[in-house]
């Protein structure tokens, strides 16, 4: 790309010209009137205008004054929803409170009653492990109960065993002596 330079055309500043005083003339008769003509017309648009703006300008207050009424209104209404909302937090802080301690004072009661489950099942256990115990030592008494009738058992035949053999021997003795036995 070829750079093009532009040439700078020199321009003389151009001179001010200054202003020639016109010279006022007077008026003539005709003119005179028709200036006052466009002057009255000029006075009753001007007083139109005034009128519609001192007419906008006192709407412009009223609806101002009306702003300013409803703004007061809206702000009293905003302290009002401020307080209520200021109750409404104090009073779910107080319930928030109450049922935290309602929840403590059942998780308290919720542990004591677990405490009392837990020693209950060691009581359970400690009195399942008495039966158990106890039901050894049971079934052992029965062993040696057993074991002893088994032995009196033994030990009745062996004595019903001695009579008889003893009560043979009287009558064998009877037998040779020819007296009779005398009962036990």
């Amino acid at each position: 790309m070829k750079k093009v330079a532009k040439k700078i055309k020199k321009v003389e500043a151009k001179t001010k010209k200054v202003a020639k005083p016109k010279v006022v003339r007077k008026p003539k008769q005709n003119e005179a009137t028709l200036l006052k003509q466009q002057m009255a017309k000029i006075k009753r648009e001007s007083n139109t205008k005034i009128k519609g703006l001192g007419s906008k300008v006192k709407s412009q207050e009223e609806e101002i004054e009306r702003l300013k009424a409803n703004l007061e209104k809206k702000t009293k209404e905003l302290e009002k929803k401020k307080k209520g909302l200021s109750q409404l937090e104090n009073e779910s802080s107080f319930k928030i409170e109450a049922l935290e301690s309602k929840a403590k004072s059942a998780s308290e009661e919720l542990g004591k009653k677990e405490e009392g489950l837990q020693v209950s099942k060691r009581l359970v256990e400690l009195r399942g492990a008495e039966l158990n115990r106890l039901k050894d030592e049971i079934e052992y008494r029965n062993k040696q109960l057993a074991s002893k009738d088994m032995e009196m058992e033994t030990y009745k035949k062996t004595t019903e065993e001695k009579i008889f053999q003893l009560e043979a021997k009287v009558k064998e003795w009877e037998g040779k002596t020819g007296e009779p036995s005398v009962p036990f």
